[in-house]
């Protein structure tokens, strides 16, 4: 069975999530989950972007007008426009963050710097709708457009926050194999991620079984940089109860020497109680588990489908 005991993944997040002061009121957003539940798997780089590019705390709070795809950030009531100082220290923020090898980022919702969606935006008649990206948010997604992302208020919704955590360890171990710059390794990923990448998406699942048998005759770097892109767009494509379960029972065909009639019954049965949404995925997962070690089943064994992530975080345990 694939381990996750390794050291801490290295996480951007808005400093506020953290507990540090930074808001304009003086305040912060101290998230738990993020630091006591996550804080055990992440290693955490915050950023104000406020607070960075010269503001004072506490300040005036500020908002963004005009153009929803090119808004301009205000203060509230004296109209201030901090615009040019955010975008100037963001570009020099992101350069510094290339060297940090973050894996993911977790932004605070619907803040006009880091909010990363429906961020209210204000017209000339002062009406909000919430349209609009938060200046860094806009700019870090855009320099770093593979690595996982999400908003705090995001991760409320067990499915999102699950298939974030998923991708920021996907995110990691393909760095690792990436770094050793070879053939085999990206092999060894790719054979130890199939099903997980199939219960994401089928169709890019497809194609990068295609890559993969065409890596010979690719050039290498643009080999690693396809295989990449096709695993980002998969890891972004939510599980479905659908998917989940075309990828169960095609592991049920690796036991069909060994299971008695009963055996077999059992887990056909807890499958059907998963897509019936009876039970969680944890639990034809875990009599999975089971058998793949009892009848030493070395293929799945090495399937990160079975543990995608720390047991701990029980992300598993809600659908």
């Amino acid at each position: 069975m694939p381990t996750n005991v390794q050291e801490k993944i290295k996480m951007g997040v808005s400093s506020c999530l953290l507990g540090n002061k930074v808001r304009f009121d003086g305040g912060h957003k101290h998230n738990r989950y993020i630091t006591e539940t996550l804080g055990h798997f992440f290693d955490y780089v915050p950023v104000c972007p406020e607070v960075e590019c010269g503001l004072p705390t506490p300040r005036e709070a500020m908002r963004l007008v005009g153009d929803p795809d090119n808004p301009r950030l205000v203060t509230n009531k004296t109209g201030i426009d901090h615009t040019e100082t955010m975008t100037n220290w963001a570009k020099t923020r992101l350069r510094e963050l290339e060297k940090e090898n973050l894996c993911g980022f977790i932004f605070k919702n619907r803040s006009p710097s880091s909010g990363m969606e429906r961020v209210k935006v204000y017209d000339d008649n002062k009406v909000a709708q919430n349209v609009g990206e938060g200046l860094f948010a806009r700019a870090f997604k855009k320099h770093f457009p593979l690595l996982p992302v999400e908003e705090e208020g995001r991760l409320h919704d067990l499915l999102l926050r699950e298939n974030f955590i998923e991708s920021v360890f996907v995110y990691r171990r393909w760095r690792e194999a990436k770094k050793e710059g070879t053939l085999a390794s990206l092999v060894k990923f790719h054979t130890e991620h199939k099903l997980l990448i199939l219960a994401h998406s089928e169709n890019n699942y497809r194609d990068l079984c295609n890559l993969v048998g065409e890596a010979g005759q690719i050039d290498p770097q643009n080999f690693f940089e396809e295989y990449q892109q096709g695993l980002m767009e998969a890891m972004n494509i939510k599980p479905t109860f659908t998917s989940h379960v075309n990828v169960l029972l095609q592991m049920v065909v690796f036991f069909k020497e060994f299971l008695s009639s009963d055996e077999k019954q059992e887990l056909l049965e807890l499958i059907d109680n998963y897509s019936n949404h009876f039970v969680p995925l944890i639990v034809p997962v875990t009599l999975m588990n089971h058998y793949a070690r009892k009848y030493n089943e070395t293929y799945l064994l090495n399937q990160y489908y079975l543990k995608p992530h720390p047991t701990e975080l029980k992300l598993r345990n809600h659908a």
